[in-house]
């Protein structure tokens, strides 16, 4: 896990970086290099922006970019505004131009896939958010496959992969730690997302350390619930090992505890995955009227 990790934080750092240092640092000899090495950057950084999960380095850190690409774009065009719009170009002009053409395309089409992520045409299940007492942040979340991973598994469609945010915006203290205790979402409580009813739990998978996975009890600890109304099944997995304080058949209210967070079943750390389900296909859900995506923010 530590590679991929490494992975994101050049996607996320070392990339943006050096587009926006191709900006400031190239020697631009027409506006038309300029524009459109500035679209492509700006299109890359989007779907950078809006994709990546940012709770590693801080999930504020995706907006500093944006104002850099500000700058960068201000300050550039101080150097080729009195440049011709067109010149001859050379082989290798065209190719960069040609390069950059392409990437505008591509990126533009992706960023538009990743748009449909926002909103949903499927009735969704209206529910209170069960964390409270933090900063809370969707790592997995959305209606594309691109913002939200389980939106491959008919199941678990509109799933939402929960973590904490300490006051740094990160979701833990280090990068990877093995120790649970360093991740803000560990044994936060865990409440009842509706009125509803329990139909299901499991309280006695032990919490993994990081990365450890046990993808024979994929569920870990959970409560599973239906709610007043609804037909579909409400999981909340992934719990702290002895800490499910409801049983089968009881009556709940929204806002009583469920238990708390942990990192039991097939998750690499701390997190709470939530979905609904009805006849083996995902529902959507929302929490106060809100459909959240990747990258949303609960405090």
């Amino acid at each position: 896990m530590i590679f991929p990790m490494l992975l994101s934080l050049g996607i996320l750092i070392v990339l943006p970086a050096g587009l926006l240092v191709g900006i400031w640092k190239s020697a631009f000899k027409s506006k038309l290099e300029w524009l459109l090495d500035v679209l492509a950057t700006t299109v890359l950084i989007a779907c950078i922006f809006q994709t990546a999960n940012w709770s590693s380095i801080g999930s504020y850190w995706r907006y500093i970019w944006i104002v850099l690409l500000v700058i960068a774009i201000v300050t550039s065009w101080r150097r080729v505004r009195d440049l011709p719009f067109r010149i001859k170009y050379t082989g290798s002009q065209k190719v960069s131009i040609g390069i950059n053409i392409l990437l505008i395309l591509v990126f533009t089409v992706f960023n538009g896939f990743v748009l449909t992520s926002y909103s949903v045409k499927d009735q969704a299940i209206d529910l209170a958010f069960p964390l409270k007492d933090g900063t809370y942040y969707v790592g997995h979340g959305g209606n594309h496959v691109h913002m939200n991973y389980h939106q491959a598994h008919p199941p678990q469609k509109y799933a939402l992969d929960i973590l904490g945010l300490n006051k740094l915006g990160t979701r833990a203290t280090g990068l990877y730690p093995k120790d649970l205790d360093k991740y803000e979402i560990y044994e936060n409580n865990l409440y009842s997302p509706c009125n509803g009813i329990v139909i299901e739990t499991r309280n006695d998978i032990p919490d993994l350390t990081p990365p450890e996975m046990d993808p024979e009890n994929t569920m870990g600890n959970y409560v599973a619930l239906t709610c007043n109304g609804h037909e579909a099944i409400i999981y909340l997995m992934h719990m702290q090992q002895e800490s499910v304080s409801v049983t089968e058949g009881e009556e709940v209210t929204t806002g009583q505890l469920l238990g708390k967070i942990g990192n039991s079943g097939n998750t690499s750390e701390p997190h709470l995955h939530i979905h609904a389900e009805l006849d083996g296909v995902g529902v959507p859900i929302t929490f106060e009227g809100k459909f959240l995506v990747r990258n949303s923010i609960v405090r």
